[in-house]
């Protein structure tokens, strides 16, 4: 049985491609030959992705709010118009406001964080079904987050819809599976991103010694390369796994 490694002429949605995470994939991606639908609200970051790949390379930009309801049907109708009809999604996108239980602006950013970290990874999914199902191999991978797997205070909204990634990712697996759709979920630690640009390096370096296995944190291009697996053709017997990418910071108890 021969597995194909390669992505040429798929077509893939990447969320939150304006930076990080998300940018690093969409660039790595466009990369391995597939044509890229890179998707932020942030227009100057998703700009600058044409200076991280070649002149005339297939990346197609849109500039949308996931949390707005009808993001979804937009990025699929410009996918569509763009490649064609879309084999992978990565959602990437996610937003984080840490705020207490008692703050007042506690319901605000529960219901944003949901709307962009949960909600718009489920309709997004749901808008591609039929592209993803039609030939059997549709890949679809969500971020979630090591916060998906434990708690830090006081980060409520945030590690509540990391927790809801996983589950999600873990039933669209089992409802998906007989149509040949995987549904993977990546969980980054530590990674050097616009989320963790205001802690100063010092802090990063104690944490990182304290923490991590590998004693340091972590690049998006890592975490772009561990998403390229799980959408490869090849990748066709892995859906449901709960992935981590943080440097052994899950599996270190002293």
């Amino acid at each position: 049985m021969q597995l194909s490694r390669s992505i040429v002429d798929r077509v893939a949605i990447v969320t939150g491609a304006g930076s990080g995470m998300g940018r690093a994939t969409a660039v790595l991606l466009v990369s391995e030959g597939a044509s890229v639908v890179a998707v932020d609200r942030d227009a100057d970051g998703l700009q600058a992705l044409y200076e991280l790949v070649p002149d005339g390379s297939p990346l197609h930009l849109v500039v949308a709010d996931l949390a707005a309801s009808d993001a979804p049907a937009t990025i699929v109708s410009a996918a569509h118009q763009a490649f064609g009809e879309v084999d992978i999604i990565v959602n990437a996108a996610g937003v984080s406001f840490p705020v207490e239980l008692t703050d007042e602006g506690f319901a605000d950013a529960w219901r944003l964080t949901f709307a962009v970290n949960v909600d718009a990874q489920a309709h997004l999914i749901a808008a591609c079904l039929a592209d993803l199902q039609r030939n059997g191999d549709g890949r679809v991978v969500n971020i979630a987050s090591t916060e998906g797997l434990g708690a830090t205070a006081p980060m409520a909204p945030y590690t509540a819809s990391k927790h809801a990634v996983v589950g999600l990712t873990k039933s669209l697996a089992v409802e998906l599976g007989p149509s040949g759709v995987t549904v993977n979920c990546i969980c980054p630690g530590p990674i050097n991103t616009g989320m963790t640009a205001d802690i100063k390096d010092e802090h990063k370096a104690i944490y990182a010694r304290r923490r991590t296995a590998l004693r340091r944190y972590g690049e998006p291009e890592e975490v772009a390369h561990m998403i390229l697996s799980l959408v490869l053709p090849a990748s066709s017997f892995t859906t449901g796994a709960i992935l981590t990418v943080d440097g052994g910071l899950s599996i270190r108890s002293n």
